[in-house]
């Protein structure tokens, strides 16, 4: 039986609309703050991951990917903010929520004198025999030797058979961080489409990944984070569009980059943002010849050296966009 929050001012009712039902499946936080002494690891941050939805969580190191999904599950202590997980509220120390989900960290801590299948038989504990038996399955899918120790397999079987331990349970849930990092194109594949399969069958996944191009691939939602904050956030749809309206041109040294700016919000730019030499513009349409032409045919604007524009992949666009890496 699953477990419901009443429906008083403070509950998921009042803050993440609707009722219990409505958040069956579904990942709700708001307000969740977090620090390290004097450091902000998560600002107050409100999200929605939906029902049978891959959501993605991008950002550079220390952006507070890895913090969140801890804080979700009750690994790590939040200093303010509430969440709820398949509409029950995070309280105390966290076992209801982990009830309802799989959490997979982006830190390898095995044990290394274990034999892989007891290894995988640990994780999966209080789970019940379903969940051993399919986390088995999925390991084999792998060719894991399952009766070798632990210490034995590379860096990308380890990480395969935390995702066997990941997958074998049937629960509304799944947090995954950095589930396919060290593994070849061929295995990340497998997993994709494991992973694919899951959440066609109604499972709600939650990842964090430095392989862009993954997280391209299969999520409907992207999270943009940077220092604790989320930045922002979209469809798959959205950010493509995002990606497709992006210009980045390149002066020569010595040009008014601040005229430049003034000029291509005139035109109809929706933002600009100066990076060095260079300027970077966020259109308005789609289609970028009007706004082009105004700009380029213009009597006072610079003749750029360079000129890009067309669809971005989506570690260019966190840069264009943020100013910094996503990875």
């Amino acid at each position: 039986m699953r477990a419901e929050t009443a429906g008083t001012g403070d509950g998921p009712q009042a803050t993440a609309g609707g009722g219990a039902a409505e958040l069956r499946g579904a990942v709700r936080v708001r307000g969740l703050t977090r620090r390290f002494g004097e450091k902000v690891a998560l600002a107050p941050l409100d999200l929605d991951v939906e029902p049978g939805r891959v959501t993605g969580l991008l950002g550079p190191n220390g952006s507070g990917k890895s913090t969140l999904m801890r804080c979700l599950v009750g690994l790590v202590p939040r200093h303010g903010g509430q969440v709820w997980l398949d509409g029950v509220p995070l309280e105390g120390d966290g076992v209801k929520v982990r009830e309802r989900c799989t959490f997979t960290p982006g830190e390898l801590s095995l044990y290394p004198r274990m034999r892989a299948r007891d290894q995988l038989d640990w994780l999966v504990a209080g789970r019940g025999r379903e969940a051993a038996e399919r986390a088995r399955a999925i390991a084999e899918d792998f060719d894991l030797p399952l009766r070798q120790r632990v210490h034995t397999f590379s860096h990308g079987m380890k990480r395969q058979l935390l995702f066997a331990a990941a997958l074998g349970p049937r629960v509304p849930v799944r947090l995954l961080d950095e589930i396919s990092e060290g593994l070849d194109p061929n295995k990340r594949g497998v997993v994709l489409e494991k992973l694919l399969e899951d959440v066609r069958g109604g499972t709600t996944v939650l990842l964090s990944s430095h392989h862009l191009g993954e997280v391209q691939r299969i999520c409907d939602r992207m999270v943009f984070m940077r220092a604790g904050e989320k930045l922002n956030e979209d469809t798959a749809a959205g950010v493509a569009s995002r990606a497709r309206r992006l210009v980045r041109m390149g002066f020569e040294e010595g040009v008014d980059l601040g005229a430049v700016e003034r000029l291509a919000r005139a035109a109809g730019a929706a933002d600009v943002r100066i990076d060095g030499g260079r300027c970077v513009l966020q259109l308005a349409e789609e289609d970028l010849r009007p706004t082009l032409r105004r700009l380029l045919e213009g009597p006072d604007f610079p003749r750029p050296l360079r000129l890009d524009y067309g669809e971005l992949s989506l570690e260019e666009l966190y840069r264009e966009l943020y100013g910094e890496e996503a990875v």
